[in-house]
């Protein structure tokens, strides 16, 4: 299956702007009733991060697979054609070094370095594990609304924004390596070369 590459994952990088998040304030030392003064409480659930594979690779919480299966206009894919990533000794394929420079140039200000969050915009490199491509790739070309009492969150739409739409996918990857924890934060140390068929494409998406 041939995957969407017109990069509009940029959209994610909207401001949302206005909205806030509610930080848990530090609370004072008070006995739980039921729980003797000493004791360890049971532990709280916690929402499970990606499942790590024994060849390395990870099971996303949304069940996607990570595994590298084929490369197609310098980019590579899982088996269903899902924009993914690959890590050979500390080197990233350049797709993902080019989503590390467009999220830093068009999301981080709203979404925060190195898809951490903001205090009014969610930490994308979280969002990814949970959401799918598809969902990904509709928020960030239609934008999104979340008005009530509680938030007013307002994302536009960056669909018709080649900035981002040409490197929608660069963008997803980028995040997966994130939110899997597969690279640090910052620029990443070691990236693969640019290639000819990368460079036709952003081409063509560009001048398209």
């Amino acid at each position: 299956m041939k995957a969407i590459t017109s990069l509009a994952a940029l959209s994610i990088c909207a401001c949302m702007a206005g909205a806030a998040i509610a930080q848990d304030q530090a609370k004072p030392d008070i006995p739980t009733p039921g729980v003797e003064e000493g004791s360890v409480p049971a532990p709280t659930e916690v929402t499970p991060g990606a499942e790590v594979t024994a060849g390395g690779n990870s099971i996303l919480p949304n069940g996607m697979d990570t595994t590298a299966d084929y490369m197609e206009n310098g980019r590579w894919y899982n088996a269903d054609g899902i924009p993914t990533f690959k890590i050979d000794d500390g080197v990233v394929d350049y797709a993902v070094f080019s989503g590390y420079r467009r999220y830093h140039a068009e999301c981080h200000v709203c979404h925060g370095p190195d898809g951490e969050g903001s205090t009014y915009a969610p930490a994308l490199k979280d969002s990814v594990l949970r959401i799918d491509y598809y969902e990904f790739q509709r928020v960030v070309a239609s934008g999104k609304q979340n008005v009530n009492a509680a938030a007013n969150q307002v994302m536009p739409a960056f669909g018709t924004n080649k900035n981002v739409w040409c490197y929608i996918d660069d963008i997803y990857v980028y995040l997966l390596v994130r939110g899997t924890d597969s690279v640090a934060r910052g620029r990443p140390a070691k990236k693969a070369s640019k290639s000819d068929e990368f460079m036709a494409q952003e081409k063509s998406c560009m001048e398209g």
